[in-house]
């Protein structure tokens, strides 16, 4: 029978590519799993090592018949990895997220004897495997487990694409409470003969081994549905292979039967009801242990995401753990998972993606969490959308359809990218990554960009797959705008986004980006180095920004509330705001014993989002009360009047300028920099002052008009912004203040009719 033995400890390692002849006993000892990055990764340093580093480990060749096959499991091994075993190269495996397999026999010594283990992985910069080019830290190391697996020589298969051996394809028959299971299983080695006992829902069939394959199709009566979060159901399916007159194997997998569809104007649908996709994207890596992580952190994490409430996960960008991918069965979370073809198109990585697929696909197959295949992601952001381009995705579409009929192919795309690009509808299903409102733009023009959209191609279907603000936890606003990275900002951003999603019941999944904070080694800004902070926890996957308690309220049925600005204690002004968060229907607010306000859910700001006035008075203890009996629940928070501005609070390069740039004010009746660019453009006079400005800022960062030629995507989004926005963006010795307000003043000068056009 097989055997399983994980082999994670006595490694030694070293940043080499030499591979060394004997035990280097001077090199670091470390345990699997384990990142060569885990700090450097992370603090955005120029120490970040992408290159080569050797792992080495001897290896006692097991106890094994003549007739046996051994084989080393590797669950993942970054970017790249090259296996030797006693100096001799055994394989190679390109892709960083998925699971390979590598054949002993022939180069191992007699039993009982030591062997010398070395892999090698690399995360160079290369042009041949994804990713090359994107807003994450490229880990390298071997950070998930190594398992060493002892077989017969006729066995279920191992060895193509890491399959695990079995693949279950149920279909539900909604109307009759019945479905059908497909268990297919292939053999290697001789199988003459040989039948294989197959056995799920009650159900069991014998069937013979034919071409190297054996399959049964499974009728059940009264199926016991996966039905996401509400009771997310799995069956076990098992499949014994007999030969010889002994039982060399056996494996098995759970599985749910579920039934989906996907409307482009009422959105996502489960066994037959309407089930709204509100959800959170994840990257799997965490301060401290880069991606090098244990089941119990895993775990942790979907602790995380069952508190917020989401339904959904977008498991950016890249395969994740099968463990993770478990867990989420077990919690009936769906899925859109990916691979890591994601912002640079590289021809010569061609071939990777590929291979990266059909790993992904055939490792992932059995899980119901996963509802869809994701070919790419923002692959336009740097390049444009050639022939090479539009093929490379046609034979990946084909590719998904091929290996599994039953889920659609998916594509999340870049802001910039035309509505009517050809490589849209290349992917069965879609969705936009939109950040205006933070990067830049207005936030009104997320609600727009989705509308024209959805008027354009309505029997498309569309989702919101990324939106965020970045919050440091420090920083914090009585009055928080655009950039300035504090933690009311991110709250404001995101109740606007909340209300524009629940508004437009076409988009079929939506996804927070993210759910953590997460290393970005490129990234020096917000007051971090090499981390996007645009996670509603932070890093360490365990303290969460004021703005994951707002999705908390909309999706999450435990009864809570949650006062806002617990981190935000000193504070100016006769009054300030109290944001506070609830899913229950009303919000009683208190200073000590003292009743500061009440709201109830008709006459709070918007849903869950409850918004107190109240005179800021010395030191203050906030306590909000909400629900009656079982359902009580409160929160406490301090606050305090000062007369000074923590200046600890502010973000100072975005606070110097906002807070200049607040003090500009004009006469609604006339133009001014308030006023977007699109309405500047349509009036002569306020045109040909805008053009100027982008005439001097040609070949800067402000240069509006050299880097939207030929991009209507682009132009109309950038019509669509305040022209105060493009000036800031412009900013440095481009565009002074100085300039700012002496364009203002020229605006102001050109009266508006009534309608305030032309």
């Amino acid at each position: 029978m097989r055997t399983t033995q994980i082999i994670n400890d006595n490694w030694k390692f070293a940043k080499t590519a030499s591979v060394p002849a004997t035990l280097p006993e001077a090199w670091e000892a470390v345990t699997l799993p384990h990142t060569y990055n885990a700090v450097d990764g992370q603090d955005g340093g120029n120490d970040y090592y992408r290159g080569t580093a050797a792992y080495v480990r001897t290896l006692v060749t097991p106890k094994a018949g003549s007739d046996q096959e051994i084989y080393l499991e590797f669950r993942g091994a970054a970017m790249s990895a090259e296996v030797y075993l006693n100096g001799k190269q055994l394989a190679k495996h390109q892709g960083g997220y998925s699971t390979f397999r590598v054949l002993l026999n022939g180069a191992l010594r007699p039993e009982g004897e030591e062997n010398l283990l070395c892999v090698l992985v690399d995360n160079s910069d290369n042009e041949e495997v994804y990713p090359q080019k994107a807003d994450f830290t490229f880990y390298g190391g071997i950070y998930r487990d190594v398992v060493l697996i002892t077989v017969p020589s006729t066995h279920f298969a191992l060895r193509e694409d890491g399959t695990p051996g079995i693949r279950i394809t149920p279909k539900a028959d909604l109307a009759k409470h019945s479905a059908d299971i497909l268990v297919e299983t292939k053999v290697e080695g001789t199988a003459d003969g040989a039948k294989v006992t197959i056995s799920a829902c009650g159900q069991e069939q014998t069937v013979p081994v034919e071409n190297g394959s054996a399959k049964a199709l499974l009728h059940v009566e009264n199926v016991h549905l996966w039905d996401g979060v509400s009771d997310p159901y799995l069956y076990t399916a098992k499949a014994v292979l007999m030969a010889d007159g002994k039982e060399p194997d056996q494996v098995s997998a759970r599985f749910g039967v579920r039934s989906f569809r996907i409307d482009p104007s009422e959105g996502f649908f489960l066994n037959g009801r309407s089930y709204p996709l509100r959800g959170v994207s994840r990257h799997q890596d965490r301060q401290g242990a880069g991606n090098a992580l244990t089941p119990a952190m895993m775990q942790e994490d979907m602790e995380v995401i069952k508190d917020i409430g989401a339904n959904t996960l977008r498991l950016a960008h890249y395969q994740h753990a099968q463990e993770f991918y478990d867990l989420c069965d077990e919690n009936g979370i769906i899925v859109w998972a990916e691979i890591p073809f994601i912002t640079k198109f590289m021809p010569g990585g061609r071939q990777n993606t590929i291979s990266q697929m059909r790993e992904l696909i055939t490792q992932s197959y059995n899980h119901p969490s996963i509802i869809c295949w994701g070919l790419s992601n923002e692959i336009t952001a740097s390049s444009q959308v050639t022939e090479e381009l539009m093929d490379n995705h046609r034979e990946l579409n084909e590719l998904c359809h091929s290996l599994d009929s039953t889920r659609p192919t998916a594509m999340a795309h870049a802001f910039m990218l035309e509505k009517d690009s050809p490589l849209i509808p290349v992917a069965d299903i879609a969705g936009y990554n939109l950040y205006f409102g933070w990067y830049l733009g207005e936030l009104e023009q997320n609600d727009r960009f989705f509308d024209e959209y959805h008027k354009l191609f309505p029997d498309r279907v569309i989702g919101f797959t990324e939106y965020g603000a970045d919050a440091n936890i420090s920083f914090h606003a009585e009055h928080p705008v655009q950039g300035d990275y504090s933690e009311e900002y991110q709250c404001v951003y995101h109740e606007h986004i909340a209300k524009m999603i629940e508004e437009r019941p076409y988009l079929w999944a939506t996804y927070v980006w993210n759910l953590f904070d997460f290393a970005a080694d490129g990234r020096d800004e917000g007051g971090k180095h090499g981390q996007n902070q645009k996670g509603l926890v932070e890093f360490d996957h365990k303290t969460r920004k004021d703005a994951f308690y707002l999705y908390k309220a909309l999706w999450s049925s435990e009864p809570f509330v949650h006062i806002c600005g617990r981190r935000f204690v000193n504070r100016t002004g006769d009054k300030t705001l109290v944001r506070v968060y609830s899913n229950l229907s009303g919000v009683t607010l208190y200073d000590g014993d003292v009743v500061l306000a009440r709201q109830n859910n008709t006459d709070c700001s918007q849903e869950g989002v409850y918004l107190f006035e109240v005179p800021l008075t010395g030191e203050m203890h906030l306590r909000a009360e909400a629900g009656e009996g079982a359902q009580a629940v409160s929160d406490e928070i301090l606050i305090r009047h000062v007369e000074q501005a923590d200046a600890s609070y502010q973000f100072g390069k975005i606070g110097e300028v906002v807070n200049w740039f607040d003090k500009i004010t004009g006469n609604p009746d006339y133009y001014s920099v308030h006023d977007t660019l699109g309405t500047l453009m349509q009036n002569p006079a306020t045109g040909a002052v805008v053009g100027q400005i982008m005439q001097k800022a040609r070949g800067s960062r402000g240069d509006v008009a050299k880097s939207t030629e030929g991009n209507k995507a682009l132009q109309q989004m950038l019509a669509g912004m305040k022209f105060e926005s493009l000036l800031l963006k412009a900013g440095g010795n481009v565009i002074s203040k100085e300039m700012i307000r002496n364009i203002n003043e020229t605006l102001q000068k050109v009266p508006k009719n009534k309608d305030g056009a032309k």
